[in-house]
């Protein structure tokens, strides 16, 4: 499986030195495309990949899989000409998704070209159950609360602060940029409409803290996620990357461990 991604950033630079070290080099990243000249000619340099600047030339190369490590406006703008070239697509900025109409399109478009998109779990865990248990529909309640430093939300406030309850739905809405977690949530589970989302500053906050909850006739399951930063880049937790590795670590197995 050979991997082109999209980005020269911190996402970018993890994987580029993660798959490298992969023993299995039936998985290598072997392109980059990127804005950035300098940076995508030093990561050229230091892993031996192609930097393009040139996104169709860049899709020309001897690439089966894309990674989206950018931002929420290139996988709007690219993801249909990554899949039309017949490349499978990893999208790591799943707030694109809050724009149902385009998630829907995607869906019919890879069902067109027989490819795959796959959405990793980014910084919460508990998607496989979630899953598994809205098999045959039996998911009932599912709800997160995400908790972080005011900072992280642009606010200022001294004490903890409830500052939104509702459908991810609306979270999506009104904090398209810290609510990523709800989106992959309702996608795995009963959607975004039934999805219950709460957020709250809280001024002793360290980490960004998610809290899953789900009932349904499987019983019932609680699970606290609390995130490290990235060590590059606080504002991304380490496990949304890691999650992108696992997803393309497991490419070159012909074992898959979970749904």
């Amino acid at each position: 499986m050979k991997i082109g991604i999209i980005g020269t950033g911190n996402i970018a630079q993890f994987l580029l030195e993660e798959i490298s070290k992969v023993e299995n080099r039936d998985v290598a990243i072997v392109s980059v495309f990127g804005r950035n000249q300098e940076v995508g000619k030093e990561l050229a340099a230091n892993f031996g990949v192609t930097f393009f600047d040139d996104f169709g030339a860049f899709l020309d190369s001897p690439i089966d899989l894309v990674v989206e490590a950018a931002t929420v406006e290139v996988v709007k703008q690219m993801a249909s000409e990554v899949i039309n070239a017949g490349k499978h697509l990893v999208v790591s900025s799943v707030g694109a998704f809050a724009d149902s109409e385009f998630y829907r399109e995607l869906q019919l478009l890879v069902d067109q070209k027989g490819k795959d998109i796959f959405i990793p779990s980014g910084a919460i865990g508990g998607i496989d159950i979630i899953k598994s248990a809205n098999a045959l529909g039996g998911l009932h309640e599912v709800s997160i609360t995400t908790r972080k430093s005011p900072a992280s939300l642009g606010m200022n406030v001294d004490e903890e602060t409830i500052v939104f309850e509702g459908s991810a739905t609306e979270a999506i809405q009104l904090f398209p940029k810290n609510i990523n977690v709800a989106i992959v949530l309702s996608l795995a589970g009963i959607g975004e409409e039934k999805t219950r989302v709460a957020i709250i500053a809280d001024p002793k906050a360290t980490k960004n803290t998610h809290t899953i909850k789900a009932v349904g006739d499987f019983g019932q399951f609680e699970l606290v996620v609390e995130n490290e930063p990235m060590k590059r880049n606080p504002k991304t937790s380490a496990l949304a990357a890691l999650s992108i590795l696992s997803i393309l670590k497991n490419m070159g197995s012909r074992v898959k461990v979970g749904s």
